[in-house]
């Protein structure tokens, strides 16, 4: 059985005194952020320190999600090749949410990449809405977290306060 998340946090994976905070916070899991959180200049020392954090830092029993940047993008590769070293190294991460998931397909090349850690989907396009039963179907995929802001961006939605 799934186990369920009342709570995430989200926590940007380049800045030190938020992941330090973080061991203390009640939340059933959190995602630390490689992509939108960190500016492009920062991706490269984000992933180091991300790295060192999720080896030597105690979340206790919070589930920790690491969200990489897309492979569409000139970081996703190098998030992913990290987070495969950083496992390798002792690092506790239980999952890669992987961003902008359209389609089971976008998740292998993910799965190939980092072995050791179990995949989530951000489910933020109306392709990955409409492809969600066969996202959902993928063998490594334990998690989807929605993306309603780039969704409702995609659509031309309103957003409502």
């Amino acid at each position: 059985m799934a186990r369920p998340y009342r709570s995430v946090l989200y926590i940007p994976g380049s800045k030190e005194r938020a992941l330090e905070k973080a061991c203390g916070l009640a939340a059933d899991a959190i995602i630390f952020d490689l992509e939108d959180a960190v500016a492009p200049e920062e991706k490269p020392a984000a992933r180091d320190l991300l790295a060192r954090v999720l080896r030597d830092f105690d979340y206790g029993g919070r589930a920790r999600i690491v969200r990489i940047n897309g492979f569409d993008t000139e970081w996703g590769r190098a998030d992913a090749d990290a987070m495969d070293r950083a496992i390798a190294g002792g690092a506790k991460v239980d999952a890669v949410l992987v961003p902008k998931v359209n389609r089971a397909a976008d998740l292998d090349a993910v799965a190939a990449a980092v072995p050791g850690a179990d995949l989530w989907a951000m489910m933020e396009t109306a392709a990955g809405m409409l492809n969600a039963a066969e996202i959902a179907a993928h063998p490594r995929l334990k998690g989807m977290v929605m993306g309603t802001n780039d969704l409702a961006k995609e659509l031309g939605s309103r957003f409502r306060a």
